[in-house]
């Protein structure tokens, strides 16, 4: 996800698998079987161009956060919640 909320524009599997390969030895069926679950997931979508799926973040980083930190919350009660919150806006943990 990282790759592709770095770009303005949709990425091929090919343009991640080298931005990846930049970094790590990974086989570009992996990296097309990642990008497919996360379309899969609603993390990314994509868009076929020809013969080739083109992929973007379904959402921005920050609001991708926000979601997931919400259904984390929702997960407590409300007084917790409240807590977490008000420790959060502190900038204090524990």
């Amino acid at each position: 996800m990282d790759i592709l909320w770095s770009r303005a524009d949709p990425l091929s599997v090919r343009d991640v698998h080298e931005l990846i390969a930049a970094d790590r030895d990974l086989a570009y069926t992996t990296v097309m079987t990642v990008l497919d679950r996360l379309a899969k997931k609603g993390l990314a979508v994509r868009n076929l161009d020809g013969r080739a799926w083109f992929y973007r973040p379904a959402r921005s980083r920050v609001a991708e956060t926000a979601a997931e930190v919400e259904e984390l919350l929702s997960r407590l009660p409300a007084s917790e919640r409240h807590e977490v919150l008000a420790a959060l806006h502190l900038g204090r943990r524990g």
